[in-house]
């Protein structure tokens, strides 16, 4: 794990963020004594969380009875053209 000290993250912050990615965690010193970590963020997943979900029984039962509805685009626009 590398380690810097708060004089070297002011002079080039942007520099040890952007390393942080490869090294990893960074620790920051002050004086010798560690007092922060940098840490890069985990990559973000690209599966959408809510087409892997397990619907429950009852609201799987509860969608079924949805099917064939009218699309709420087109009852706006009879409803407008009324007026």
């Amino acid at each position: 794990m590398k380690s810097i000290s708060i004089r070297e993250l002011h002079e080039k912050t942007g520099e040890w963020v952007r390393r942080s990615e490869k090294l990893g965690a960074i620790t920051v010193t002050d004086r010798g004594k560690a007092v922060a970590r940098i840490m890069p963020v985990e990559a973000t997943s690209s599966v959408n969380p809510f087409a892997a979900r397990k619907l429950r029984r009852g609201y799987t039962r509860m969608l079924g009875s949805f099917r064939g509805g009218t699309d709420s685009t087109q009852s706006v626009s009879e409803d407008r053209d009324r007026t």
